[in-house]
């Protein structure tokens, strides 16, 4: 799929609820119910297997340059572009949480799902390259969820929530939370049409974080710097990495959080409301 990092292939890509896989004594057996819209090869009697290349535009092999990276972000931007109509026009409000691995996303989604549960329908989308560990931790708080399964790819991509989205169907008014793939290279390039991205960074990483990968936090919207409860026992720079993150991208809002203890959690969630479309009945009430 990326030129930039070589996750090309598409194939492995699934889109499974986490009730799609269930255990059997001892085996694990995974369900598939989407549609089948990959390619299928069919062998053609009297044809014989070739392997040159037959241009499609006139012009002779060799005749043209395309530059696949381009290409490929160029069409992930046309499909953001309708899941984000779609949003809208469905009132609901999509944030992309990114982080590397570990940083506190599912822990993070946990909390916000039990304190928003009163006033907000909140749905997921998890990203993860395999298993379906993470969903189960978001369908135990009663949200509703889809896994995507990447394979060896390294982010999610337009298409991949759209997919999410088809099984997924969250209510108009809601919050979408997108958890994407634990990287932070690769997720900052592919726009998947949500209204803002959330860049958590933990304590325990070391605060230099945004000169390493400054393209993460130059499209951030916020920065969230979680497990605030460790700050005690590390040596970590909160002023310092807020300033670095802030020297690539003017703009970015930080908060310093515990999504553990729950230390800071009014500040997100103010963040969040200031941010969610204002309906008059946000949830369906009796």
């Amino acid at each position: 799929m990326c030129a930039t990092c070589g996750c090309n292939d598409e194939a492995a890509t699934r889109v499974l609820l986490p009730l799609d896989v269930h255990e059997h004594g001892s085996e694990r057996h995974e369900h598939e119910h989407e549609q089948h819209d990959h390619p299928h090869d069919h062998d053609h009697p009297g044809h014989e297997p070739h392997d040159h290349v037959h241009p499609h535009d006139g012009t002779a092999p060799g005749g043209a340059t395309i530059t696949i990276e381009e290409n490929l972000l160029a069409k992930n931007d046309l499909l953001a572009a309708r899941n984000r109509g779609w949003f809208e026009g469905r009132e609901i409000l999509a944030v992309n949480v990114m982080s590397s691995p570990g940083a506190g996303k599912t822990t993070l989604l946990e909390r916000t799902i039990r304190e928003l549960a009163a006033d907000r329908d909140v749905a997921v989308v998890e990203g993860d390259q395999e298993t379906l560990l993470d969903a189960d931790r978001i369908r135990a708080t009663g949200a509703p969820v889809v896994q995507i399964n990447t394979g060896a790819g390294c982010h999610l991509d337009a298409d991949m929530l759209r997919r999410g989205l088809d099984r997924l169907a969250p209510r108009p008014g809601s919050c979408l939370f997108v958890e994407n793939v634990g990287n932070l290279v690769c997720p900052a390039l592919f726009d998947l049409g949500e209204a803002a991205r959330v860049v958590i960074i933990s304590v325990t990483e070391g605060n230099d974080k945004p000169l390493k990968y400054p393209h993460m936090f130059a499209a951030a919207d916020l920065v969230l710097i979680n497990k605030a409860d460790l700050l005690p026992f590390v040596d970590f720079d909160v002023d310092r990495c807020v300033a670095q993150a802030r020297r690539l991208n003017p703009r970015v809002e930080a908060l310093v959080i515990s999504a553990t203890t729950g230390e800071g959690f009014a500040g997100w969630l103010g963040w969040l409301a200031a941010r969610a479309p204002q309906r008059e009945a946000v949830r369906a009430r009796p």
